[in-house]
Formats: structure tokens, sequence, C-alpha cells
């Protein structure tokens, strides 16, 4: 699935709720702030009144706000810890900063199989995961990953269990001859919403990872979808 249909077309409700929770996450809104009405938030976000009831209705489901009769809705969340990505320009440092930090890791799926089509340069089978990296219990990405099946069957329990960066990297007579990223911003689609505890349409970094080996020869390939809110583009400017 491309990155542009994994966007899609998310329901105004999820549109508005997501807004509203950043508002919670970041602090804007405190424990205690009284939310706007329906009538006003239907006015700021120009959808129905019953699509702001939607939102809000979700928010308190997910316990961030408490809607009471007579007495408005008023947050009751705090601010979620969500875990800091800084984005790495360096293939040593990217395999550090997992090592630093090893990830809480959700299986989702294994599979076998070429590389998906836009990608594909030959009929080489790789092994395909799919997961979910969280930290403190709190998910920052979804990651489908392709890993050439015989790199795979040097070490399958720890590419399974444990992030794969760094198993790759400490692989003797597996080198990484050429590694490229390229990060585009985009919104989650229904399934990745699920997975990150967002909101449909919520705000979200791709991130694509190829490593290649002699000749050319793919061993890695990552597409990484991040929290929006959890990376970080940090970068020192030559003066």
């Amino acid at each position: 699935m491309s990155q542009n249909e994994r966007a899609g077309n998310a329901p105004k409700y999820g549109v508005v709720a997501n807004a509203l929770r950043q508002r919670i996450d970041r602090g804007q809104w405190a424990a205690g702030t009284r939310v706007p009405s329906l009538h006003e938030l239907a006015e700021e976000f120009g959808v129905a009144r019953l699509t702001a009831r939607q939102a809000v209705q979700l928010l308190v489901e997910e316990g961030l706000l408490d809607a009471r009769r007579g007495s408005g809705t008023v947050v009751t969340g705090q601010p979620r810890a969500v875990k800091n990505i800084q984005v790495q320009t360096t293939l040593q440092a990217l395999g550090a900063m997992y090592l630093r930090a090893p990830p809480e890791i959700r299986t989702l799926g294994e599979s076998r199989g070429p590389l998906p089509p836009a990608q594909r340069r030959d009929d080489t089978e790789y092994v395909c995961l799919q997961r979910v990296h969280s930290e403190g219990g709190v998910a920052y990405c979804v990651i489908t990953l392709y890993i050439d099946a015989a790199v795979f069957a040097l070490a399958p329990r720890r590419f399974r269990q444990q992030a794969v960066i760094p198993v790759l990297l400490a692989m003797p007579g597996c080198k990484v001859r050429r590694a490229h990223q390229t990060m585009t911003v985009g919104t989650a689609d229904t399934d990745v919403a699920r997975h990150l505890g967002v909101a449909p349409n919520a705000p979200v970094a791709f991130v694509e990872r190829v490593f290649e080996g002699e000749g050319g020869h793919v061993i890695y390939l990552a597409e990484v979808i991040y929290r929006g809110e959890a990376v970080r583009l940090e970068i020192d400017l030559t003066v």
C-alpha cells in the first residue's frame, strides 16, 4: 500500500478528535480545563454539531474528557509520554539509538516472498516482519520490514525478538555498502491509527530505509510509520 493510500479519507470526527487530543497531549489544555461547547467546536472546525459531539465522545471513551450534563466538558486526562525519536543521519548512530533504548516489540505477522513491486529488483526471497514498537506501553511506530532470507537464516531468533538494525550491523560477513532513508509526512489510515492509538488521519511520519550490500543488492528494506509527535528533526547548521 502506498503512503498516499495510507492517508485515506478519515471521518471528520476523527480529524476533530485528533486536533483536540493534540491540545491535551501538548499541555495546551491541562487537566480541569473546560472544553469549548459543541457549538463552538463545530464553528471552529467547520463541521456539523453532530460531528463535534462524536469527536468529544471519542475522547470521553479514551478517558481524556469528562462530559457532564449541565456543567460542560472538562479535560481529565494527562499528556501521554510518547517516545521522542531524533532523526539520525548516520547508520552507526541509527544502530546506537536502538541499542541505547531497545523497543518493546509486538509482532503482527511474518511471511516470505519478494520485495513489494515498487522496490523489487529481482526474485530474491525476503522474510517480511510486521511489528509495533513501543516504549512504556505507548506505541510510537508501526514497521513493515524485509530481510534477505539468506541473511535472516543466520540469526532468525534475534531478528524476531530484537530491533533488526543492531543485529544486522553486528553480523559478521554482512557488509552494508549503502544506506538510504527517505522521510515524508502524511496521515494515519484506520489500521495504523489503531496500532498507534491515535485517531484516523492523525499526522504521522513515513520513513523508508534501504540497506544495500555488494552490487546494490537489497539486504534490508523497512517502511516505518511514526506517530507525528514522536519525530524530531534537529540539525546543526554550518556557519
